[in-house]
């Protein structure tokens, strides 16, 4: 009889046990679902500052602005990580389709997918201190546009940059290939030292400008897609203490006309 007891008992605490673990199981679906479905809502989007990558990848002006909207949800604390999962990866194993190049700074604290709240396959990213290009750097961005199609480039600085200020500063025998960087940015540093403010901020939105210039004057390939409208070329300053992306008005107020869509006036 004590047995008997013993045993209805132990039923009685599974029984509980599965009902109890059916329950979570239940309640995690609906949250899964219900996410799911907020994620799909209009009202979801727009108060996400959502963009469609396809348009993005198609049209760099559209590009421009999803980067816009993806900083703008990491400043405020609503960072998505799109594209972030086991399954992009195998679907991207066959190709990539980047919707912008970044040229930026190598610098630690400027991880582009994040500022920009993008995930794989989304940014084509070449990097080196104070975003200096060589021979090496236009051919990637030339790859980029020719063979994977990607029609906004970016040139990315950030604020108190350790190679603009060492440009700057213009120490004496600097070791090894440094020298090679500081005289890639004295240009820079040259047009704007008579600029009220801080010398090294106004370097740094100079390197910007000067290498956005340079890119877009990039024979043969960027500058005659540049002309053509067939891509656009921008800068912008990332600030290290407000994780903020600032696109400069110097580079986007002169941007050439879209180009005509065929059928379309």
């Amino acid at each position: 009889m004590k047995l008997n007891f013993i045993l209805l008992t132990l039923l009685v605490m599974v029984s509980a046990h599965h009902v109890s673990a059916q329950k979570q199981k239940d309640k995690k679906r609906v949250a899964t679902e219900g996410k799911a479905a907020t994620a799909d809502s209009a009202k979801w989007k727009k108060e996400n500052y959502i963009i469609n990558r396809d348009s993005a990848y198609a049209n760099p002006r559209v590009g421009l602005q999803k980067l816009i909207s993806g900083n703008r949800r990491f400043t405020e604390g609503k960072s998505i990580r799109p594209r972030q999962d086991s399954s992009i990866i195998k679907k991207l194993s066959t190709g990539q389709e980047p919707f912008a190049v970044v040229m930026s700074c190598s610098d630690s604290r400027v991880p582009n997918e994040m500022i920009f709240d993008q995930g794989f396959g989304d940014l084509f990213i070449i990097r080196t201190a104070g975003q200096v290009s060589a021979e090496a750097s236009f051919g990637s961005i030339e790859f980029a546009v020719l063979k994977l199609k990607s029609k906004l480039i970016v040139v990315l600085g950030h604020t108190e940059c350790g190679a603009v200020a060492a440009a700057v500063e213009k120490p004496q025998n600097p070791p090894g290939h440094i020298v090679a960087l500081i005289n890639a940015i004295k240009p820079a540093v040259a047009k704007s030292a008579n600029m009220p403010g801080d010398p090294v901020a106004n370097a740094v939105r100079q390197n910007v400008i000067e290498q956005v210039n340079q890119l877009r004057e990039l024979e043969p390939v960027l500058s005659r897609k540049y002309t053509a409208s067939e891509i656009l070329i921008v800068g912008a300053v990332y600030d290290i203490h407000t994780g903020k992306v600032e696109f400069l008005p110097e580079t986007i107020s002169n941007l050439p006309s879209p180009k005509k869509t065929a059928g379309k006036h």
